[in-house]
């Protein structure tokens, strides 16, 4: 092959990377820009037969949905505690115990490994009836540490296998010289493994706040009048009598806008996370 054809072959895939994240970044924009601009929209444009992109803003939508005897805040409180200290605690557990998991000689490692993704596999419509009835046996139903509990149980599986990939990629060579050096075992898990796979720990965080934030099967059967969420909040703006397309685009905006500020806050360490490009090694 000419030196001419490869470097049209390079050109071509070039382009072809580019329309494909072109098409990619429309297919992902576009919905989320037309539910903000909807947002802003009085209820009657929202409804318009014929859409238009020319009209007057209004933040209506908002202050109803935060002022009235069914405001949003308390949904927007639950969310937060609930998903924030979910992910808190899967981070910790799951970087104690996917230490231990890489740095373990145990036989049949990699089969524990598989068995603790397995069980976050399992559809939730399969064990939300069983954690029903565990959480109403210790009255947890209702309560905000029932929820983090029901979002840990699908949460840690997730991050023990995730951060054990990380740890795994750390030298022990490094561990050894920090125990030479004078540190124990904690301090050298603290010091040395912990500020290596920041990137990991990061991503592992992201991840499990978005999958505790977007929940609606959990907080559906398990939570209550005082610990609905903000996808129970959306749900009870479809009823038989019809949809507030206004309210509902906006309560749409503050549920993803938050994910979307965390994601861009932490990206550098997310897309290294993601790519698995934590440690290069020795």
């Amino acid at each position: 092959m000419t030196t001419a054809a490869l470097e049209r072959g390079t050109r071509t895939a070039r382009w072809t990377v580019r329309v494909l994240v072109l098409v990619a970044l429309i297919w992902t924009l576009v919905p989320l820009g037309w539910m903000l601009l909807s947002s802003l929209k009085a209820t009657g444009e929202v409804t318009a037969p014929t859409p238009s992109l020319s009209f007057a803003p209004t933040l209506e939508n908002y202050r109803r949905l935060f002022s009235g005897g069914n405001s949003l805040w308390p949904y927007l409180r639950n969310s937060v505690v609930a998903a924030g200290a979910s992910a808190l605690l899967a981070t910790a557990l799951g970087a104690l115990a996917g230490y231990g998991l890489a740095r373990s000689r145990m036989r049949g490692k990699h089969h524990l490994s598989f068995w603790i993704i397995s069980t976050r596999m399992a559809p939730i419509a399969a064990v939300v009836l069983p954690i029903f009835l565990i959480f109403r046996y210790l009255g947890l139903i209702d309560t905000l540490p029932g929820l983090v509990l029901a979002y840990l149980s699908f949460n840690l599986p997730f991050a023990i296998w995730l951060l054990s990939a990380f740890f795994a990629e750390v030298p022990p060579s490094l561990e050894e010289s920090a125990l030479v050096a004078g540190c124990g075992n904690w301090q050298a898990f603290r010091h040395v493994i912990l500020p290596l796979t920041r990137p990991g720990l990061v991503t592992t965080f992201v991840l499990c706040l978005v999958f505790s934030w977007n929940d609606y099967a959990f907080a559906l059967v398990l939570s209550g009048p005082h610990t609905q969420t903000l996808p129970i909040a959306a749900s009870q703006l479809v009823t038989q009598t019809g949809i507030d397309w206004g309210q509902l685009t906006a309560i749409g905006t503050v549920v993803v806008i938050p994910m979307m500020l965390v994601g861009l806050a932490v990206r550098r360490w997310l897309v290294t996370g993601l790519t698995m490009g934590a440690v290069t090694g020795e």
